[in-house]
C-alpha cells in the first residue's frame, strides 16, 4: 500500500518546521500589493505586510494558486500510486479550493479534496489531525470521516478593529462602515459554516474579550478542550493576550499563538484576531 501525502495552502498557519517535520506540501497563494506580486510565505512574511498595505494605494489583492499549479503537484505526488488528501482554506472566502477540486479532476492521481470551511490555525487542526491518523497506518476514508467530526466540533470567531478594509474588500456595504466607525463598533463574526458571518458587536476591546471568553466557556462546558489558537493581525496586545489570560485561568495552557497570514490580514485589516477552539 502505498503512503498518503498531505497538501494544503499557505493560509494554514503551520510553522515552516511542521511543514518540514511531516513532509506536508503547501502550495503558497500571491498577493498583489500596488504593481507588485509577491508569493505567501516565501518573499512575503505576516508581520512586515501590515507595513506594506498601510503604504499601498489601494487594497492589496490576493488570488488563489492556478489549477495547473495543483495539478503538477499532483501529478508529482501520486505518480507511483500514492494517494493524496488536499486540505484548504473555507471555499467562501478564496477559490483555491476550487483550483485544487478542478485540478483533481483533471490529474490521473487518487486525490481527495477537502474544503476545511475554516482558516488559520482552525485549518490547521484538521491538517495535524490528517498527519496523525496517516501517521498510525488510517486509510483515507477514515482520515476523511474524522475530518468531518473535527469540522463539527471547532469554532472560530474574527474580530476586527477597523472596518475599512471590510468595506474596500465589499464584505460589508458603505452605509454600515460609516456607522460602524462612528461608533466605534468592532463586529464579531463567526466563521462556522465557511463564510464570514456577523453575530455580535462590541464597543470595546474588553466587551470583545469578555463576548469571546464567555462563548468559550459555553461551547465546551463538560468536554475536553482539545485545541485552542489565537491568529492575529498586530491584535495580541489588545485582545490576545488578554483573552490567552483568561484561556489559561480554566487550567488549558497550550494556547496557539500565530500572527496570520497577509491572505487574512488584507480581508481584516490591522488589529485584528481570530480565535479558534476545538473540543469534544
Amino acid at each position: 500500500m502505498g503512503r498518503i501525502h498531505i497538501v494544503t495552502d499557505s493560509t494554514c498557519d503551520l510553522s515552516t518546521e511542521e511543514i518540514m517535520e511531516y513532509d506536508i506540501k503547501v502550495v503558497p497563494l500571491t498577493i498583489q500589493i500596488d504593481d507588485k506580486t509577491y508569493v505567501d510565505g516565501q518573499d512575503l512574511q505576516p508581520d512586515s505586510f501590515l507595513q506594506l498595505m498601510k503604504n499601498s494605494k489601494e487594497l492589496p489583492k490576493s488570488s488563489q494558486p492556478a489549477p495547473g499549479k495543483f495539478k503538477e503537484l499532483f501529478d508529482e505526488l501520486g505518480k507511483n500510486g500514492d494517494q493524496i488528501i488536499s486540505i484548504h482554506m473555507t471555499g467562501s472566502m478564496s477559490g483555491t479550493y476550487d483550483s485544487a477540486r478542478q485540478a483533481a479532476e483533471m490529474t490521473d492521481s487518487d486525490v481527495t479534496v477537502i474544503d476545511s470551511r475554516y482558516i488559520a490555525i482552525a485549518l490547521a487542526f484538521q491538517l495535524r489531525e490528517a498527519i496523525k491518523l496517516r501517521d498510525q497506518g488510517a486509510t483515507v476514508e477514515q482520515i476523511v470521516a474524522r475530518l468531518n467530526e473535527v469540522r463539527k466540533n471547532t469554532r472560530l470567531f474574527v474580530v476586527v478593529d477597523t472596518l475599512e478594509n471590510l468595506i474596500k474588500g465589499g464584505r460589508i456595504g458603505k452605509g454600515k462602515g460609516m456607522i460602524g466607525s462612528l461608533l466605534n463598533i468592532k463586529p464579531i463574526a463567526t466563521l462556522d459554516d465557511g463564510s464570514y458571518t456577523p453575530v455580535s458587536k462590541a464597543r470595546s476591546h474588553k466587551q470583545v474579550v469578555k463576548y469571546l471568553f464567555e462563548q468559550f466557556l459555553e461551547d465546551t462546558k463538560g468536554k475536553t478542550v482539545k485545541a485552542v489558537g489565537i491568529s492575529h493581525a498586530d491584535g495580541l496586545t489588545t485582545m490576545g493576550n488578554p483573552l490567552k489570560e483568561l484561556i489559561e485561568s480554566t487550567g488549558f495552557n497550550g494556547v496557539e499563538i500565530k500572527f496570520t497570514s497577509p491572505i487574512i490580514s488584507t480581508h481584516t485589516g490591522p488589529g485584528a484576531i481570530g480565535f479558534m477552539y476545538f473540543a469534544e
